[in-house]
């Protein structure tokens, strides 16, 4: 019991945000962080958005 104890304080001495857990990927252009592409590093509003307008290479619209 002693040692858990200890364990806990030891925690509860750490800053909030140091936990790996609170890390929120988010997309670099708008910030959203749903729909997020880690490739890319962009939401996927942001990814059309871009590719409509050509300013990503090689990224074409598709059409069937």
């Amino acid at each position: 019991m002693e040692e858990r104890f200890a364990a806990q304080l030891k925690l509860a001495e750490l800053p909030r945000n140091s936990s790996k857990t609170r890390v929120r990927n988010r997309c670099e252009v708008t910030g959203r962080p749903r729909g997020y592409y880690r490739k890319l590093k962009m939401s996927r509003i942001a990814l059309r958005e871009l590719a409509s307008q050509g300013l990503i290479p090689g990224m074409t619209k598709s059409s069937w």
